[in-house]
Parts: C-alpha cells; structure tokens; sequence
C-alpha cells in the first residue's frame, strides 16, 4: 500500500466524521512522522507491513468514534499544537472566538488575566504567547489536566504563564483584569452527549446542573470578588445561551454586556465589564 492508497481509505470514516480525509491524513502522518504536505509530495511512497499495520489499527480505533486527538496526542489551537489526553476536553475551533475577543477587550499591558478551567491549557497559552507582557494564571480542578496545561508550556516555551490546581477561583490569589473561561454548559439531557467525540472526553468537563447554566452562573458571580474595576469577564456557552447569559450579566451588575457569535454564526462568547458599582449587583 502506497500513501495516496492510504489515504483513500478514508472512505471507511464518512459514516462517522465530516471531515474523513482529514482525519486520515491526520492519522497517516502521525504513523509515518511526517507533515501533511509530505502526502501530496510522496504520494506514490509504499508504506512498511509495520506502517501499513499500525494506520489500519487507527482507522478502526476511529471508525468506532475514537476523536482523532486523542489516536495522535495532539490537537492544533490557534497557532499553537498542544498535547491532549483523554483527561481535558479537546480544543476546538469555536473556542478561539475566545481568545480573539479576549485579545481585543486589552490591549499589551502589563495586565493579570485568569483562566477557569483550563484543561490543555489552550486558551491560556494562546493569550500569553500573543501578549507577552500578559501575565496569565490558569486554574483546573483535575491535576492531571494542570500537569498537561504545564507540560505544553514549558515545550512552547511560554513563561508568562503558570497553571495551579484548584475548583474555579479557589487557587487565585489576588485580583485579575481579566477572567476567562470555557466551562461546562451542556445540559445533563442532551442527546448529544451520546454522539461522536465527546462520548470519550470527561463528563465533568462537559455538563452543567441548570440547563448547563450553573457553572456560569457560580463563575459570573464570583468573579465581582475577582476582577478588577474596569476588568473584563468572558466566557463560551452554547448556541441557544446567549440570551440567558447577556441577562445574568446585567442582573448580577455588569455593564457593556453583548454577545460575540462564532465563524458558523452561533452565540458562543458573552462579556461583560465589571465597574465595581455594587449598587446593581446583588
């Protein structure tokens, strides 16, 4: 078997991935320990029995619902490549509207900007290696997952970031201009949680009491405690959250609340500005 043979057969995924190709490239790469330009480049390249073993047992692992980042240990976020096991959600797409109004609501600094939920360390490390005069704190509950976030900083060689252990605020100290976060939002009876790759990531990560809101709200109102006059709070939800969100936001005293919509034109991020008025919080 060739590699352009390999790689078609990535008709076996169609049935469970809209982007099969990809993900057989992705897998044949990380086998072969090449980039994915090398495919096209060496198309008629015969692959070794081993080679040839090894990506077979991959697809299979795939075509049972395995997510590619965690066959190959990596996932690409923004302009970083981070490594992932199955202890942290996998980065994804949506996300980086995240870290581009992050990066929009302050400008270089210095500022203090603080990072719930951490998991790979995704949307920390992208801030702090775009913002170097940034310094960013990233927080997990799970220790696995702060040991991860810290083995991709030292390899991308990001130091004005550091990642502790600790339930939401429970390990910051101090107060931030900034507070982030991705948390879990789905609602425990999604059907959705029974599909594709977030069967394989942790549940905790993922659901949230309340219709998926709990965790937003618990972070929302902690972070008036946190975040400095004038700082910025921003965190994902679900498509169908914005309102509900921009809502709690002005209820708990917030100002300049709106709702940030993602490439595929889904709510995805609501902020809000905290100016320490506490006559509109509760």
């Amino acid at each position: 078997m060739n590699i352009e043979q390999a790689v078609a057969q990535h008709a076996r995924l169609q049935e469970v991935s809209d982007s099969s190709r990809l993900d057989a490239e992705l897998l044949l790469c990380h086998v072969i320990e090449q980039p994915r330009s090398y495919l096209f480049t060496w198309s008629d390249r015969e692959l070794s029995a081993e080679q040839v073993d090894a990506y077979k047992v991959l697809l299979q692992r795939r075509l049972l619902g395995e997510p590619v980042a965690h066959l190959i240990g990596s996932q690409a976020f923004w302009t970083l490549d981070l490594e992932v096991t199955p202890d942290t959600l996998i980065p994804r797409p949506e996300t980086e509207t995240l870290v581009e109004v992050a990066l929009d609501k302050l400008a270089e600094g210095p500022y203090r900007v603080a990072d719930l939920g951490t998991g790979t360390g995704a949307i920390a490390l992208s801030l702090a290696s775009e913002r170097r005069r940034w310094h960013v704190v990233g927080c997990d509950r799970v220790d696995a997952a702060v040991q991860l976030a810290e083995r991709n900083r030292q390899r991308l060689e990001i130091s004005n970031a550091e990642f502790v252990q600790g339930s939401w605020f429970e390990p910051l100290q101090g107060t931030f201009d900034m507070i982030v976060s991705n948390p879990p939002y789905i609602d425990p009876e999604d059907p959705h949680l029974q599909q594709g790759d977030v069967r394989f990531e942790p549940l905790s990560a993922l659901i949230a009491d309340n219709q998926g809101m709990a965790d937003i709200e618990q972070i929302a109102d902690t972070a008036r405690t946190f975040l400095n006059t004038g700082g910025w709070l921003l965190f994902e939800h679900g498509y169908d959250q914005g309102p509900v969100s921009r809502e709690l936001l002005q209820r708990l005293g917030y100002t300049n609340v709106e709702t940030i919509q993602d490439l595929g034109a889904r709510d995805r991020v609501t902020l809000g500005c905290w100016r320490g008025s506490e006559d509109n919080a509760e």
